[in-house]
């Protein structure tokens, strides 16, 4: 069972950037206050440092989801371990 539960790890991973990249365009259709509304609005108005802070705040989200992979890999598959 747990051989099976590796390519879902896998593709929940990669759709948690696809999460947040979605909330941009949920964020501006419905005027939502939020991540992805500020950092439109900082590329509107040529707002760089909003615009590093929610880039680099949307990029630590997805490397702590892919060191969440990570560890669930090793947990699933005894063979992916580090010695």
């Amino acid at each position: 069972m747990r051989q099976a539960m590796i390519p879902i790890v896998t593709i929940a991973g990669l759709d948690f950037a696809g999460l947040l990249g979605g909330a941009i365009i949920t964020e501006s259709v419905f005027s939502l206050p939020g991540m992805g509304r500020m950092s439109i609005r900082a590329v509107v108005e040529s707002d760089l440092p909003v615009l590093v802070g929610t880039t680099l705040v949307a990029a630590v989200f997805i490397v702590l989801a892919n060191v969440l992979v990570d560890i669930a890999y090793g947990y699933l598959d005894p063979r992916v371990r580090v010695k």
